[in-house]
């Protein structure tokens, strides 16, 4: 049993349950799908990475015009990452492949022009951080690293590639390093700190205002379903709220993650209370005993988390 989950806690464990489920969730289709045709072992040249699908969605218009946008950096990020265990010729081969795979001849010519900038920008910038001066202060740190980027760009991009490739990314980042200064301005009021952050969430897209709540509500909910526990509600009755505020999916896994839990406290209690009958560890018995009981009762995975109960 993969009982992975319950060790993050499980408010935790509930969160990350119900995002996954929030964006994996698929629409029922009531005619059985042909069989997909078998997928290319994506990433055999780089063995880290074995079984993973390449990030972004590049796409091009009807007019066959490369579709400039931050998807395009994400497919270009997600091979350069397999720099180390292989070279850079040999990862940007791999990303003219996909590009082809992809896209009909223009846009990915198009694509492969842009790779080239890219490439040339990251050598660029790489120089240009290495000459940033050290700096204490995170926020103030964080502010220069994205001027020196912005900076940098006009030299290898146009003002519509600089916006489609980065202006998402420059947004969260400039919101970030926002937060980091009114976390560290020791001047505010904390009621003029909440009105600052509560300024900065207004400015955000709808998206990311949707993103950052979500872990909020599935925390509220959860102590929701504790109170509901603690009156005598049952299983279904469990579902059905967490199905009504979620989605029947996300409820299906946190009752997955409830089982779990459950069966992990289980097996901890029957662990404890034979480790009790024990002879202690300076009686001279052997330690094999210990092990045995370990064994018996978890996965070698989970003996390693077993510390906290010892």
């Amino acid at each position: 049993m993969n009982a992975k989950l319950p060790r993050l806690g499980t408010v935790a464990a509930a969160i990350a349950v119900v995002l996954g489920a929030l964006h994996l969730a698929l629409p029922h289709q009531e005619t059985e799908a042909p069989a997909a045709p078998p997928q290319p072992e994506y990433f055999a040249f780089v063995r880290s990475m074995e079984g993973t699908k390449p990030d972004g969605a590049v796409k091009a218009d009807n007019a066959e015009r490369l579709q400039v946008d931050e998807e395009l950096g994400y497919l270009f990020d997600y091979y350069l990452a397999g720099l180390g265990e292989k070279n850079l010729l040999a990862v940007r081969t791999e990303i003219e492949r996909e590009l082809d795979r992809r896209l009909r001849p223009a846009p990915a010519a198009e694509a492969k022009r842009l790779l080239a900038s890219y490439l040339e920008y990251k050598r660029a910038l790489a120089e240009v951080e290495r000459r940033l001066p050290k700096n204490a202060d995170m926020a103030g740190g964080a502010r220069a690293r994205l001027a020196a980027m912005q900076q940098l760009r006009p030299q290898y991009f146009t003002a519509q590639q600089i916006a489609g490739l980065f202006g998402s990314a420059d947004a969260q980042a400039a919101d970030t390093i926002a937060r980091l200064e009114l976390s560290a301005d020791r001047s505010l009021s904390t009621a003029e700190r909440e009105a600052r952050l509560a300024a900065l969430d207004g400015q955000l897209p709808p998206a990311v205002r949707e993103q950052r709540a979500a872990p909020t509500r599935v925390l509220r909910l959860e102590e929701s379903v504790q109170q509901l526990r603690a009156q005598g509600a049952g299983d279904n009755e469990i579902y059905r709220v967490r199905s009504a505020a979620l989605s029947p999916e996300a409820a299906s896994r946190l009752a997955d993650v409830d089982r779990e839990e459950a069966d992990w406290q289980r097996r901890i209690a029957l662990y404890q209370a034979g480790r009790r009958k024990l002879p202690a560890a300076d009686s001279g018995a052997p330690q094999g005993n210990a092990q045995a009981l370990r064994d018996a009762y978890f996965t070698p995975d989970e003996q390693r988390r077993l510390g906290a109960y010892e």
